[in-house]
C-alpha cells in the first residue's frame, strides 16, 4: 500500500484549515471534498483536481468541523460561534441552524443512515443527538462524572468533549475527551456503556473501521494512535511514530490501513497488519488537522489532508 501525491492547493482558505470530509456522490454529480476553516467559510472542491466549486458563508467565527449526510445532498458545519449550520450541498440554502451553547462544537458526525446528527458538546461533557427529519434535539448523552468524595470543577473541565464517532451499524456513539478518556454509548437506550482507557492526553479524533465494526481507532495528543475492541472494552494495540500530537485519523475503505495527521506537520500511512507506519508525507509546512479517505470506490482510493498552512493536499491511495 502506498500514497502518491496528486495535487496540492496553497492558500485554499484565508486562514488555517481545520476540517475536511467527503460529500458522497449523487445521481447528478461526483463526490466533493468539503473543507472548513478559521476564515469562517466552508468550501466544496472537485475530487480529482481540487477545483473550487463553491464557497459557503454563514458562520461568524472559525469553522471547527464539517460533516456530510450519507445521501450526499446535505452537509453540516460547526463553528466556534456555538452554532451548527445545516445546508443543501448544491444550493447552499440553509436548512437548519442548531444552537449549541454554552460551548463550542468541536466535532459533528451523521449516523450511517443519516437519521441523527451527533454533536460533540464541548464543556457540557456530553454528546447531543439531533433528529435530521425535524432538527429537534432528541437526546443528550452525558459522560458520567468520576466517582469520588468531592468531584471538583477541574474534573468536569477535563471531560470537555473533543471528538465523536458512530459505529458502522449506528448502534453506538463514541466520544473522546480532553482527559484522554473515550466513552461508549448505546444510542437506542441513550445509555452510557463503558470507558476505553489508554490515553492520558486529549483525544482529538475517533474512527471506526468500515470492515471490522468493533474496531475503533483514536488519535491523541500523547502522540499515539490506539486500537480498541470498542464492544469488548479492550485496547488491542497502540501505534507510535509521530513526534507530536496526533490530530486526525481515518481508516481506508478496504480496512487495511489508516492515515494520520499530526502537529509534527506530517501525514502518515499505517499498515494495520504490521501495525507500523509505512509512509510519511511531508507536503504541509504546519500542523495537519484533518485526513479523510474517500469512502467506497473499488479501484484507486483518494486521501485528502488539510493544515494550519491553509493548504489542501490530495493523494492517490493504492
Amino acid at each position: 500500500m502506498k500514497l502518491a501525491g496528486l495535487k496540492s492547493v496553497e492558500n485554499a482558505h484565508d486562514e488555517s484549515v481545520w476540517a475536511a470530509t467527503w460529500v458522497p456522490a449523487t445521481d447528478a454529480r461526483s463526490a466533493l471534498l468539503l473543507t472548513g476553516s478559521l476564515d469562517e467559510t466552508v468550501k466544496l472542491w472537485k475530487p480529482d483536481d481540487l477545483l473550487l466549486q463553491r464557497t459557503n458563508t454563514g458562520h461568524c467565527l472559525g469553522v471547527a468541523s464539517v460533516a456530510a449526510h450519507p445521501s450526499g445532498h446535505i452537509a453540516a458545519s460547526s463553528s466556534l460561534d456555538s452554532f451548527v449550520r445545516v445546508f443543501d450541498v448544491d444550493t447552499n440554502v440553509t436548512i437548519a441552524t442548531l444552537e449549541a451553547p454554552p460551548s463550542e462544537v468541536w466535532q459533528l458526525r451523521f449516523d450511517p443512515k443519516g437519521t441523527i446528527l451527533a454533536v460533540a458538546g464541548g464543556s457540557s461533557a456530553s454528546v447531543k443527538l439531533w433528529d435530521t427529519a425535524t432538527w429537534n434535539l432528541v437526546a443528550t448523552l452525558s459522560i458520567p462524572r468520576p466517582e469520588g468524595p468531592k468531584p471538583s470543577d477541574k474534573s468536569s473541565s477535563k471531560k470537555f468533549v473533543l471528538s465523536v464517532a458512530w459505529s458502522p451499524d449506528g448502534r453506538r456513539v463514541t466520544c473522546g475527551s480532553m482527559d484522554g478518556t473515550i466513552s461508549v454509548f448505546d444510542v437506542a437506550r441513550a445509555k452510557f456503556l463503558h470507558h476505553l482507557e489508554g490515553h492520558f492526553m486529549p483525544v482529538r479524533t475517533l474512527a471506526y473501521s468500515p470492515t471490522e465494526p468493533r474496531l475503533l481507532f483514536s488519535a491523541s495528543d500523547d502522540a499515539h494512535v490506539n486500537m480498541y475492541d470498542a464492544e469488548g472494552k479492550t485496547m488491542v494495540g497502540a501505534m507510535s511514530g509521530h513526534s507530536s500530537w496526533v490530530l486526525s485519523v481515518d481508516v481506508s475503505p478496504d480496512g487495511a490501513a489508516i492515515a494520520t495527521g499530526s502537529s509534527d506537520r506530517t501525514v502518515r500511512l499505517w499498515d494495520l497488519s504490521m501495525r507500523a507506519a509505512v509512509q510519511t508525507m511531508s507536503n504541509h509546512t504546519d500542523q495537519v488537522w484533518g485526513v479523510t479517505f474517500l469512502p467506497g470506490g473499488g479501484g484507486a482510493g483518494r486521501l485528502a489532508s488539510v493544515s494550519d498552512d491553509k493548504s489542501i493536499s490530495l493523494y492517490d491511495y493504492s
